[in-house]
């Protein structure tokens, strides 16, 4: 029987080193001996001492020990739990230096993996850095050895929820309110069998979804109520899968947002898809529309269309927008807001965008105007299809900038389009996520 080998033991002595670089998902990256290290809090051009937390055979972790050379990108976090909340990575860079990096990302990775390059590179749209972050996912769990509940996010790359008392990014509604959370869950008999909070901010009222393993006692229910009308918040239980989530009080919840720009309101259920950052979500609807230049006798294609959060607006100009979503529920939910705001020049269809298309109605139609706005995994199965259509314009919204490339070295290398312009939209400040927008358009001939 062979021996489980040991993991080798870290060394516990500092190194120092020159940050060189920047990693994509926010770390600095230094060289010992030729092997790449990713550190932690760590800017480009710092130098600075650091711990192993990790070693592997292609490259070594570490953390930020002692800093000799401060980056003028630095910052002081804002957050007191910086260090060792995971929910944000890059709060010791100035806001400013955070959008430039994600741009680079998004440049490099167009290159690297798409082999492609824009011909122009759009404003970075940008808004609040601070409690911009209305849907979030709690992470909840009683903590035997120190007798309490914690609520939050997890530690910095660890399986344990961080030991925080609030979340500068989330909306103040709820990111003042996370140690009030957990002694409420405290006080509860199912403390140790709720399992997490989703958070969903409405502009009239913030829902709390509560994950509970087990039934709840009526004295938990109670303690719910009272906590709801004291504090004017929505609270929704979740005792099994998604279709189980139902309002608890007040029992009418109801959550929207407007698009004051397009005169449309869009109801939504707390655990839908929408967009984590209303001022940013605006400003994205106004430069696609605009990147799209859509015409009164345009035909548009909307895919990954959800709740119709571009479909609608754009149908304010078109004379027929198709929106096309994989998901049922949300699509039923936006016939409901197309009624709801009396838009008749749409259509819809729920269809699994991962999967070809075949001979459905909405493929055979015409269009000369197509938006995406596929999940991180990008739209690749779709690529064929969208090239087929021969539309004149395609703007892209990407939630990562790796699928982004991908698909855009589809749609420049083989199907016959020039990426005319990309740009960086800062959804997730002070994270390393990179959202972004491409303009596609028609090459002659």
């Amino acid at each position: 029987m062979s021996k489980r080998r040991r993991k080798p033991k870290l060394p516990n002595y500092p190194v120092r080193v020159t940050v060189e670089s920047m990693s994509h998902d926010g770390r600095g990256v230094a060289h010992v001996d030729g092997k790449a290290v990713f550190i932690d809090g760590a800017l480009p051009g710092e130098e600075l001492s650091f711990l192993y937390t990790a070693r592997s055979r292609k490259h070594d972790e570490g953390r930020l020990c002692e800093l000799f050379q401060a980056s003028e990108q630095r910052v002081e976090p804002k957050c007191a739990h910086f260090e060792i909340c995971g929910g944000c990575s890059l709060q010791h860079q100035h806001p400013d230096s955070q959008i430039l990096s994600k741009q680079q990302t998004l440049l490099d990775n167009l290159e690297r993996i798409g082999k492609v390059r824009p011909e122009r590179i759009l404003d970075a749209l940008t808004g609040p850095a601070w409690g911009y972050r209305n849907k979030a996912r709690l992470g909840v769990k009683y903590v035997r050895k120190k007798g309490r509940v914690l609520v939050g996010f997890r530690e910095k790359r660890k399986p344990y929820l961080a030991d925080i008392q609030r979340c500068e990014v989330l909306h103040p509604s709820v990111g003042e309110r996370l140690e009030e959370l957990a002694n409420l869950i405290q006080g509860m008999e199912a403390r140790e069998r709720i399992a997490q909070i989703e958070v969903a901010v409405g502009e009239q009222a913030t829902a709390l979804v509560f994950r509970h393993l087990d039934p709840l006692s009526e004295g938990d229910r109670q303690i719910l109520r009272d906590y709801a009308q004291q504090t004017g918040l929505h609270i929704w239980l979740q005792p099994g899968g998604p279709d189980t989530v139902a309002p608890f009080w007040p029992q009418d919840s109801q959550l929207s947002y407007h698009l004051q720009d397009h005169d449309i309101e869009m109801p939504f259920r707390p655990t839908d898809f929408t967009q984590v950052n209303v001022e940013i979500n605006r400003a994205m609807i106004h430069q696609a529309l605009t990147l799209l230049d859509i015409e009164k006798d345009s035909r548009v294609l909307d895919l990954f269309c959800g709740l119709g959060n571009f479909t609608l607006p754009m149908a304010r100009r078109a004379a027929q927008v198709t929106g096309v979503e994989g998901d049922a529920g949300l699509v039923q939910r936006a016939r409901e807001n197309a009624a709801h705001n009396a838009i008749r020049n749409v259509d819809y269809h729920a269809v699994d965008l991962t999967q070809e298309p075949g001979g459905q109605v909405w493929i055979r139609q015409t269009y000369d105007r197509i938006l995406l706005d596929p999940p991180r995994s990008g739209a690749q199965e779709m690529m064929p299809f969208v090239a087929s259509l021969g539309a004149t314009r395609i703007v892209y919204v990407s939630c990562h900038p790796g699928s982004l490339a991908r698909d855009a070295g589809l749609l420049v290398n083989e199907y016959g389009y020039r990426l005319v312009a990309t740009g960086v939209m800062d959804m997730f400040p002070h994270t390393a996520h990179v959202e972004s927008m491409a303009l596609f358009e028609k090459t002659d001939g």
